[in-house]
């Protein structure tokens, strides 16, 4: 019995279908998790998806889908933290390539889906922002969930679109999210959780580690890189809702536009008609300024100094939590420096990890 779990942006998806896995099927054996290779690292410069020819050392799933394997490595100067991440996951992971369009990706899942004959196919999206109409002013990254979305409603096989924390990406507002959302499924608990606990020690993926740390019970406001809005952790965190695919793509907009395309510069080009922008470009520009200076060493003085006075004004505004993408960019460190970071913050002030997000302290310690 095979169960195949599409992440629908890649990224943190990937991580929140391992424990999806966990939390519904975690008595069967390990699922097919098939995620585009796109995490949006800080201080990566070679922006947009990957594809196959991206990596040295992947497997072969079909003619068209290639497993990465822990043994895989991105060719230089691209990076990716799926090699890692299938290293300490027993699931199997396979890339979806968007270089040719909703045709190619759902060329490939058609491919897969015959090949595994799954029991099921499941479509999660962490936060809900695959429920976007496309105009929506806090919306960041529409898309790659309206590539999968768009190539889900036309494979030949039965889809469930699950949404997992809603407003958890920070994209949609909790209170636009909840009319569109189906019954829940499922609620996350810290023994969902569980499996990818170290994973959670390094991947970049903010969504995924308030997801995570909601079904632990963190409670509270947390902020988020981009000085994007403070991100509400709440008993909603946790959940796991169904949406009627139908109806999600009638609301989004750029999947409907994008149907027919063959091309990944067709969908970049619907993206700027619709929704103002393309997110690769973004990271073109984001890539444009990054600097070739090494990381260093980081300064425990200096860093300790700095995290005093980020957590006071952090206070004032009324946070509670912090991801460590956003403590790295506070701080003014390089993406780079965001393991070390965590090291060094929760080896001196251990009381203050909750684990993945770090607690803004009352009063100084």
């Amino acid at each position: 019995m095979t169960r195949l779990i599409v992440a629908a942006g890649g990224g943190g998806d990937a991580v929140a279908a391992a424990v999806l896995h966990a939390g519904l099927y975690g008595d069967e054996g390990p699922a097919v998790v098939l995620t585009y290779a796109w995490d949006r690292l800080t201080g990566d410069r070679v922006p947009g998806p990957r594809s196959a020819r991206d990596f040295e050392g992947l497997g072969a799933l079909t003619p068209a889908v290639r497993t990465v394997p822990a043994s895989a490595r991105p060719v230089a100067p691209a990076g990716s933290t799926l090699p890692r991440l299938a290293a300490e996951s027993p699931h199997t992971f396979a890339l979806l390539d968007p270089r040719r369009g909703v045709e190619g990706v759902t060329r490939q899942l058609e491919e897969v889906v015959r090949h595994l004959e799954p029991e099921s196919v499941d479509l999660i999206d962490v936060g809900g922002d695959i429920l976007a109409q496309g105009t929506e002013p806090t919306l960041k990254s529409p898309l790659a969930d309206a590539l999968t979305l768009a190539a889900a409603c036309q494979v030949n096989a039965p889809v469930r679109l699950l949404v997992a924390g809603p407003g958890l990406d920070g994209e949609l507002p909790p209170d636009e999210l909840r009319p569109l959302l189906g019954a829940v499924v499922h609620t996350f608990t810290a023994r969902d959780v569980e499996p990818v606990g170290g994973v959670l020690e390094w991947h970049p993926s903010e969504a995924a580690a308030m997801l995570a740390a909601t079904a632990r019970g963190v409670r509270g406001i947390c902020e988020v890189r981009g000085a994007g809005p403070p991100v509400a952790l709440t008993d909603e965190g946790p959940k796991v809702h169904a949406v009627d695919l139908d109806e999600a793509v009638n609301r989004n907009r750029l999947a409907r536009a994008i149907m027919t395309t063959a091309a990944l510069d067709e969908v970049e080009a619907y993206s700027r008609e619709i929704c103002g922008f393309s997110e690769i470009d973004a990271e073109r520009a984001q890539a444009a300024r990054l600097s070739e200076r090494p990381s260093g060493e980081i300064d425990a003085d200096a860093v300790s100094a700095q995290l005093e006075r980020f957590e006071a004004e952090a206070r004032r505004r009324g946070t509670t939590h912090t991801t460590f993408r956003r403590l790295t960019e506070a701080l003014g460190l390089p993406g780079s420096q965001q393991e070390p970071l965590r090291r060094l913050v929760t080896d001196s002030r251990p009381a203050q990890y909750e684990a993945p997000l770090w607690r803004i302290t009352a009063t100084s310690e």
